[in-house]
């Protein structure tokens, strides 16, 4: 719809002439220093590419009502060009562990050598985040980034994993070759972790010099009490009272007792469970992130392919999130997503307050509304959600943050600590 609006003004007399022409990827800037991000996306069929503004909205060039037009190497938004913004962008490589580690290092234009140099820790995705959305939002933003593939994605060798350790170290090299390749172009360095990066990145931060670190929608919980949030989380939304919860409390301490056992004992406590569940309706739909599955798996086969199935990543089940936190004396910006269904944010919150309390330099936002990955939605009437954008505010909070500068309100975000 605005396309179309931008494409009938250029028809009139005396209006711009921008016409609507093929979009290109790459970040253009608004004269009032505004930024919107285009990027290639497998699930967006060519030539239509992501689009992500500042202020979080979101979409396909190609959708018929997308808030842009693009035009000979530029972007046109209500009517005004926003030019193409020419970052240093320079590949890498580094060794971690004896395996051969892929990155970009992204540099703003211009020469300021107090510019904050931020490494960006992936989640869980397997893919490269490379060429991708975010990196390139930070540096719109002024700040240096540092993106890598997680190894065994991207152009990164050895094998896909989700131990936090090793994945810790992977990032500390990462902010070492970063400081490396921008030596005398930056001022303080650290790490951004989003996700599955919320459990990386700090634990980063105690293996190598960070100045900071910051971490969006992540979790100080542990894998296994994250299932239980999430199996609580479900029937809380479903209005099933507190049995509910106290049973599914009860199925997921059962099948943590056959992920810390390697599958080697706990069912009789599984079985147990499992006779409790048996009347209830509601209880062939709990999910959690792997209880429910686990509990609809006959014996046989999880004593046959359990440990395949669901521990084949190298993940700390039991990671004390607290532990490694405590050993940060960094300065430290948490964004919790307010109704965040994927990572439930009950225990982080305590958590991350109560350390706040002890002294801690954590800032810890909250924005309400939002579920995993700072997303707004809309909710049916049968209780799932459809994503809208990412909410206004959260990315110029990270980056003001990063900067040192962050101050006053950021859309409707509620800051849970003074410091």
């Amino acid at each position: 719809m605005f396309a179309s609006t931008l494409l009938l003004l250029a028809a009139l007399p005396g209006a711009p002439a921008f016409a609507q022409g093929a979009c290109q990827p790459g970040t253009y800037a608004a004269p009032d220093g505004d930024f919107v991000v285009l990027a290639k996306l497998p699930s967006i069929q060519a030539p239509g590419l992501r689009y992500l503004f500042r202020d979080g909205r979101r979409g396909a060039t190609s959708d018929p009502d997308a808030p842009l037009a693009c035009d000979a190497g530029r972007v046109n938004v209500k009517n005004t060009a926003w030019q193409p913004v020419a970052f240093r962008e320079t590949p890498a490589s580094f060794d971690s562990v004896g395996t051969k580690m892929a990155g970009m290092l992204i540099e703003p234009p211009g020469a300021d050598p107090m510019r904050p140099l931020v490494v960006m820790v992936h989640g869980s995705e397997r893919s490269s985040p490379i060429g991708g959305l975010y990196g390139y939002a930070m540096a719109a933003q002024g700040v240096s980034v540092f993106v890598y593939d997680k190894r065994g994605t991207g152009g990164s060798d050895g094998e896909y994993t989700q131990n936090f350790e090793l994945l810790a170290t992977d990032a500390a090299h990462a902010l070492e070759k970063a400081r490396e390749m921008a030596a005398g172009r930056f001022g303080r360095a650290g790490f951004f972790g989003g996700s599955q990066g919320g459990w990386v990145a700090p634990l980063a931060a105690t293996l190598t010099k960070a100045d900071y670190v910051t971490v969006g929608f992540g979790l100080v919980a542990s894998p296994i009490e994250e299932d239980r949030e999430q199996m609580v989380s479900e029937v809380r939304a479903a209005g099933l009272g507190k049995d509910a919860e106290a049973l599914v409390n009860r199925l997921s301490q059962a099948t943590a007792g056959l992920l810390l056992s390697d599958f080697d004992t706990g069912y009789e406590a599984l079985d147990a469970v499992r006779r409790e569940m048996a009347d209830k309706a509601w209880a062939a739909k709990i999910e959690g992130e792997y209880s429910g599955a686990i509990a609809r798996m006959p014996n046989e086969e999880l004593k046959r392919i359990g440990r395949a199935r669901f521990d084949n990543l190298e993940l700390i089940w039991d990671y004390d999130a607290v532990a490694a936190l405590r050993k940060l004396d960094t300065p430290l910006l948490w964004v919790l997503a307010g109704d965040d269904r994927e990572a439930p944010i009950e225990t982080t919150r305590g958590a991350l307050l109560e350390l706040a309390k002890e002294g801690k330099p954590f800032d810890v936002y909250l924005f309400p509304g939002t579920d995993h990955g700072m997303f707004e939605f809309t909710t049916a009437a049968d209780g799932s959600r459809t994503i809208t954008r990412i909410t206004d505010g959260y990315l110029k909070l990270l980056g003001d943050w990063i900067k040192g500068s962050a101050s006053g309100a950021y859309g409707r975000a509620e800051r849970l600590t003074q410091r």
